[in-house]
């Protein structure tokens, strides 16, 4: 790994945190400053690239996934970390060496034996119907154990054999779960399917539709009667592949098309709304009013870490990402939407307390960078009925991965928030644990993590004892 890392600085995983770790660790009654929350049973299972076998200039989406879990209770910590072994990993560890490529398929001189099955499930890890999903949007769920982080193989949903996002959305009310998945047709396609898993874990919906072009669909929004599919101009296209120009890119002169369905509705009654072109990687949340659907959005004008079709970088002072409101008429049945900034502060990895999923909601969080800056050193806290927020910030060599709300009492908001950050002075990491709604008092209790966690993307908390 070292030998690759000098040879080949432009490589990501030669940068600060978003580094690989070597070792699969297990350790316990970690060291903790303040005192954790004596309700606080559970635990944070966090994903995120972390390549077997680190190779150059690889983008950050590409990393084989690795689960991170910090088990909390009675007072103490524990953590546990094992990489997803899916068939890339398997295949790869036992060449020893690398094998495939981001977006590109398999090495030229890959061995005859290898599969094709490229999956890194890396993106984000849910708990739903007692199964423990790694997934990422390209594949299947992965099934892992929660005690032990095992790697089970792929989750049996019958017809649903293809891509799966990375962003289900679970109903708190009903217990659903809904999906969709693009490029249902291979790779650089229109097609995207969307269905429904009960509570009970079965496939109870499935459908497919075209969409307006071929879009990179990393997130998309639930209320409680409808499902938002945002098709966003980070395109696809074979054409540019064949042309030595990157199978995607942000194309500026497209519109953003977001299709409208009713849950219970065919995919045929689908209906498409138009706005300007930008990009969307997360929702905060959906609801419904009367006569509209609202959705709570991270937009950015132009997308970062993609190219221009013609492979030229995007302008940097574009591609931070902005809280924004985006309203559908239902009353006009298409059209466009509107959309309204909610926050002034630049930020990523949006997140509500998931007991108001789909429904008009108060509380929000999100890691934040300080204007100017790159990277993400804050947690804002933000309340979206009186547009009121409150930051706590980080020292500036620090950064924050994605806040997780863990609820206390039954009002909305009221909890902790979870957070992993990385200390770029001791290239260490490290739990920190807020009140939900005192953020800039800062955190109440600190666990020191006995190896760094490089940077990654999603998690969610399990109650329940699983260390």
């Amino acid at each position: 790994m070292s030998e690759e890392k000098t040879s080949a600085p432009e490589s990501i995983w030669s940068v600060g945190n978003f580094g690989p770790v070597a070792r699969e660790i297990e350790s316990s009654s970690l060291v903790i400053r303040g005192e954790l929350p004596p309700a606080l049973t559970g635990t944070l299972f966090r994903n995120g690239p972390n390549p077997r076998f680190p190779t150059p200039a690889t983008h950050w989406f590409g990393g084989d996934g690795m689960i991170h879990a910090i088990s909390l209770a009675n007072g103490r910590a524990a953590y546990r970390n094992r990489w997803v072994r899916t068939p890339k990993w398997r295949d790869e560890d036992r060449a020893g060496r690398a094998l495939f490529r981001t977006f590109a398929g398999k090495v030229p001189d890959a061995p005859e034996w290898v599969g094709d099955d490229r999956g890194v499930a890396n993106t984000n890890i849910v708990w739903h119907a007692n199964r423990l999903l790694a997934l990422e949007e390209g594949h299947r769920p992965t099934l892992m154990a929660p005690r032990t982080l095992d790697t089970l193989g792929y989750a049996d949903y019958g017809a649903q054999q293809g891509p799966f996002t990375a962003h289900p959305k679970i109903d708190p009310q009903t217990g659903e779960m809904f999906f969709f998945g693009y490029n249902a047709d291979g790779p650089l396609t229109r097609g995207i399917t969307v269905g429904t898993i009960g509570p009970d874990g079965r496939l109870a919906r499935y459908a497919k539709f075209d969409a307006p072009y071929c879009s990179m669909v990393h997130d998309f929004m639930m209320t409680s009667r409808h499902l938002l599919i945002p098709i966003l101009p980070l395109t696809g296209s074979r054409e540019r592949v064949e042309k030595g120009l990157p199978a995607y890119a942000f194309e500026a002169g497209r519109a953003a098309m977001i299709g409208v369905m009713r849950r219970d509705a065919p995919a045929a009654d689908l209906r498409w709304y138009e706005g300007p072109a930008c990009y969307v990687f997360h929702a905060m949340n959906a609801w419904e009013t009367d006569h509209a659907l609202v959705a709570d959005v991270m937009v950015y004008d132009e997308v970062p870490l993609f190219p221009r079709p013609d492979g030229s970088p995007g302008d940097p002072s574009r591609q931070q990402a902005y809280l924004a409101r985006w309203t559908f008429d239902l009353a006009d049945g298409c059209g466009a939407f509107t959309s309204e900034r909610l926050c002034d502060i630049p930020g990523e990895f949006p997140r509500i307390d998931e007991r108001f999923a789909g429904r008009r909601y108060r509380h929000g969080w999100f890691a934040a960078s300080r204007p100017g800056e790159e990277g993400l050193s804050g947690i804002v806290h933000i309340d979206v009925s009186a547009g009121a927020s409150r930051t706590c910030w980080l020292p500036s060599d620090d950064a924050t991965s994605e806040p997780v709300f863990v609820p206390r009492g039954t009002e909305e908001g009221d909890g902790w928030i979870l957070a992993v950050v990385w200390r770029g002075a001791s290239n260490s990491s490290e739990l920190l644990v807020f009140d939900a709604r005192e953020m800039e008092a800062g955190p109440v209790a600190t666990v020191e993590l006995p190896q760094r966690v490089p940077f990654g993307f999603h998690g969610n908390w399990v109650e329940g004892e699983f260390a």
